[in-house]
């Protein structure tokens, strides 16, 4: 078990293995409105944190309304988000907040290190996280913890991220759980 990783949710086959192995935090991708009061439930008996990824949730706009209803509604651990609305409301409601940005190019990161700094969330996820000299220039501008997504299914490129400035590296791929 690598104390950097936090697995990525995406099937109740990937939830099995989780409850299998001694992670105490996930991140919860691609569910349904339906399902979730179940799922937490489910993670709660098991004694797991679960930051839930506000975007992805079936049936639920992803705004601040949503953000709210869900934190009252479900009291997870923590919320991630593409949207600083979304963040900003979840801070005032005092839950762990994560900021999902995509650098795709240098304007990209000039517009993410900007709204990282409007947002102030907890933590930040960089996508790529194979992006290592994106990872370190994030977390040297903005001063934010930094969790590293997307594209890392290697013990090298979770050892590369961590060195770049990752505290947590997420990823779906259950083999390298």
């Amino acid at each position: 078990m690598n104390e950097h990783l936090l697995p990525a949710i995406r099937s109740m086959k990937d939830m099995e293995k989780f409850f299998k192995l001694d992670y105490k935090r996930c991140v919860l991708l691609d569910t349904h409105i339906g399902h979730l009061q179940g799922i937490l439930n489910q993670m709660k008996k098991n004694d797991k944190e679960v930051m839930l990824h506000i975007d992805l949730i079936k049936g639920l706009s992803n705004d601040e309304a949503a953000v709210e209803y869900i934190i009252q509604q479900f009291r997870p651990h923590g919320v991630i988000s593409t949207k600083t609305k979304v963040i900003r409301r979840a801070k005032k409601l005092n839950t762990l907040t994560t900021l999902r940005v995509f650098i795709l190019d240098s304007t990209a990161l000039s517009r993410s290190i900007e709204l990282i700094k409007q947002a102030d969330p907890d933590f930040v996820e960089v996508l790529p996280g194979v992006a290592a000299k994106v990872i370190k220039e994030i977390s040297e501008k903005t001063g934010k913890r930094i969790i590293a997504g997307g594209l890392i299914n290697t013990e090298e490129e979770i050892q590369l991220a961590i060195e770049s400035g990752a505290k947590y590296i997420t990823t779906s791929d259950t083999e390298i759980w």
